[in-house]
């Protein structure tokens, strides 16, 4: 499952890091080190320009070439989208709190998921995300909630470079709009998870999806639909450069958020480990656990 990540790098950035060729973002979010469900998100998608997106201005003259590329044609966009897809013929939008994950094993058959893994794909570009691991010695855990006490740990690239996790997104038309009202049409967002190796899976037993950069074309065309082309695309889980750590209670709340959170902190004890707590030990900085400061637990490297 993925139920908490990082997103805190600038709209510039992703521009240029996913190789945008069409920028969709009227207004850039700001950095957001604690995403939650039904929160606005950054996705990368390949789509042909509709004619009332054709005269769309680009978001501003910082994005570079990006603000140059012409406003027709399939091309690679960056939108915003909610966390939590809606089905294009669900009754409401509510539903879309409960489709925060799709299984890589199921998302060709589930009815919620199958259309727009034929033809809307999508990346959501991340810094790492989160998951709890119970204090008591029976495995892990989905989310920070419960009697318990949790570590939640932090999963990201020893490099520092985005991941790129495997989404779908979906387009649902509000019928008690106007056709041309700027919130007719609602754009969401789902994350594929997969099975986590023996390495995350002490952890948890699921992982997001990351897609490598060298197969994000593949991913995204949305001409690409055969069964067997489409199955191939669902790769085992790649956990090559990734390193986790233990970071701050603080995360378990959606009020938190900042920077501090993906710190690294020293891992409570059993029976030091307190559910209601703001933090858990000495707060590290991420810089000081990769280089493996004296007198701290190494972070785990996969």
């Amino acid at each position: 499952m993925c139920g908490r990540y990082a997103s805190a790098r600038k709209r510039i950035e992703l521009l240029e890091e996913f190789r945008i060729e069409r920028d969709r973002v009227p207004e850039p979010l700001a950095p957001d080190y604690n995403v939650a469900p039904t929160k606005r998100v950054y996705a990368v998608v390949t789509r042909d320009a509709r004619p009332s997106e054709a005269a769309e201005p680009d978001a501003g003259d910082e994005a570079g070439e990006a603000a140059e590329a012409p406003a027709e044609g399939v091309a690679r966009e960056l939108r915003v989208v909610r966390w939590g897809l809606v089905p294009f013929w669900a009754k409401d939008p509510s539903i879309g709190s409960r489709m925060i994950n799709a299984r890589a094993e199921t998302v060709q058959s589930k009815p919620a998921f199958r259309q727009a893994f034929k033809r809307r794909r999508c990346l959501l570009p991340a810094d790492g995300y989160y998951e709890w691991q119970r204090l008591d010695g029976k495995g892990e855990t989905d989310s920070p909630g419960g009697k318990v006490p949790k570590q939640p740990f932090f999963i990201t690239r020893r490099d520092g470079g985005p991941l790129a996790f495997a989404g779908l997104y979906e387009l649902w038309r509000d019928r008690e709009l106007p056709d041309d009202h700027e919130r007719a049409w609602l754009w969401t967002a789902t994350i594929i998870t997969t099975s986590a190796p023996d390495e995350l899976g002490q952890i948890h037993d699921r992982m997001p999806m990351v897609i490598e950069p060298e197969r994000w074309a593949d991913w995204l065309d949305p001409e690409a639909d055969d069964p067997s082309d489409l199955a191939a695309l669902l790769a085992p889980a790649a956990t090559r450069g990734l390193i986790s750590y233990p970071v701050s209670t603080s995360v378990n709340s959606v009020r938190h958020n900042g920077p501090e959170l993906i710190e690294r902190v020293e891992p409570a004890l059993p029976e030091q480990a307190d559910p209601g707590a703001a933090h858990v030990g000495s707060p590290r900085s991420r810089s000081a656990a990769s280089e493996g400061t004296s007198g701290s637990a190494p972070d785990k490297l996969f």
